[in-house]
């Protein structure tokens, strides 16, 4: 059974490792040269998930932020040809966002720079170790215990 103490420590090491994960990650976007912030990242990887262009609110949704958020997170891939505005074809009111080719590329080069950010950040770690520390993850991610973290 963990103590208060020992669960802040952990809280505070979570955090810890958030802040370096972030700061990595930034790095790997700047040396990337696309001008993206890790927002501006995140919502590119988000539109490849969907089968249709999706409403700005879909996003806000997903991403779990509030939707003027993603006006101005839309606004800056738009300013920068990676992204675009599109009419909802049955409901004119209605403003879709997808990505341009621009953006396709932006993503391919952003997924190498997530892989060597990552690869920065797991470096320390053996295989074993990574797939511990997956199942650990999923587990806090999920909010039950998987199958992999139980045995820990």
């Amino acid at each position: 059974m963990s103590t208060p103490d020992a669960d802040g420590l952990l809280a505070e090491q979570l955090l810890r490792l958030t802040r370096r994960v972030h700061r990595i990650q930034k790095r790997h976007l700047e040396q990337c040269g696309l001008g993206i912030t890790p927002a501006q990242s995140r919502l590119l990887r988000t539109l490849v998930h969907y089968s249709s262009p999706p409403r700005m609110a879909d996003l806000a949704e997903r991403l779990e932020v509030v939707p003027r958020a993603v006006t101005t997170l839309v606004d800056g891939l738009e300013a920068s040809g990676q992204a675009r505005r599109v009419p909802d074809p049955t409901n004119r009111r209605v403003i879709r966002i997808e990505l341009t080719d621009a953006g396709r590329r932006a993503l391919r080069e952003l997924r190498s720079a997530r892989r060597a950010a990552a690869e920065d950040i797991l470096a320390p770690l053996s295989g074993e170790q990574r797939e511990m520390l997956a199942g650990l993850l999923s587990a806090l991610i999920d909010g039950a215990p998987h199958a992999e973290a139980r045995g820990c």
